[in-house]
């Protein structure tokens, strides 16, 4: 089969579907199976693809059209415009973590600093924040081994394991070494009950151990505002990633030891970021 023919099938199935972005989507995985550029593809379109391509071809339709996302198929996502290598045993970056992480680098670029990231996952928080700001030393915990490995491997991936290191903690359980002069976190801040209520791309196929704040979603924020004091230093930074409607609450745990707390909107206007400093 023609290249132009399975593809064109191929994006009239997902838009059947109801994909978004069925073109786009397609020509993704095109791209991943046949190793070819987004020019080399359409150049290529009359050429005819071997039946191995094709079963593969099939094979990852299938599983975008069961739900699961095409980052974990395509075993990638972009993040700052860096590429992340990313599996089903993490949260796949998300555009809106970029604000968090756009703000620390406004802030601190030009600055030497360490940094903590609480709940790394892939890692794009405190490497991405390291890859632009080149005086930067961060960690980033986990209580996934599988989060990680995984950083580890985006660490190497990015030429930044001299600035960069991972280690297992149970944020809820165990507090961190060490002193840092800011602290970020992405934490998991879905209410328990909501959770099967997300889209199938999240809850069938994310894990829950990212995405479960407990019954009010706040149970992480609690935790790292009591712990934070005593590993920030003086001045220190506290960076939280937030739902769109936790703003207030988030701010309110933050009030007793932080100071200067503002809250700042993603490129959606919603409430993503809420940072303070300690007093």
């Amino acid at each position: 089969m023609v290249i132009k023919e399975l593809l064109q099938n191929s994006i009239t199935a997902l838009r059947e579907s109801g994909n978004d972005n069925p073109v786009f989507e397609a020509h993704a995985l095109f791209r991943h199976v046949l190793s070819l550029s987004a020019t080399d593809l359409v150049l290529m379109h009359d050429k005819k693809i071997s039946k191995a391509q094709e079963k593969k071809i099939l094979a990852y339709l299938e599983r975008r059209l069961s739900g699961e996302p095409l980052q974990y198929i395509l075993g990638t996502q972009e993040f700052m415009s860096l590429e992340f290598k990313v599996t089903p045993s993490v949260l796949i970056p998300r555009a809106d973590t970029e604000t968090l992480v756009e703000y620390v680098i406004d802030k601190k670029k030009n600055d030497g600093f360490s940094l903590l990231d609480i709940g790394t996952g892939t890692g794009c928080i405190p490497l991405s924040i390291a890859a632009f700001c080149p005086r930067a030393f961060v960690r980033g915990i986990d209580i996934s081994p599988d989060a990680k490995k995984l950083a580890e491997e985006n660490s190497k991936k990015l030429m930044l394991t001299a600035r960069a290191s991972f280690e297992l903690c149970d944020i809820l359980n165990e507090i961190p070494n060490g002193k840092y002069d800011i602290i970020t976190s992405n934490p998991p801040y879905i209410k328990t009950e909501v959770i099967d209520g997300l889209q199938t791309e999240v809850k069938d196929f994310e894990p829950h151990l990212a995405l479960d704040g407990g019954a009010d979603g706040l149970k992480f924020y609690r935790r790292i505002c009591e712990i934070a004091p005593n590993l920030l230093t003086k001045g220190g930074l506290l960076v939280f990633e937030i739902g769109y409607d936790q703003a207030d609450e988030v701010s309110t745990l933050m009030e007793e030891n932080f100071t200067d707390i503002s809250v700042i909107k993603d490129l959606c206007g919603n409430d993503r970021v809420v940072v303070g400093m300690l007093k």
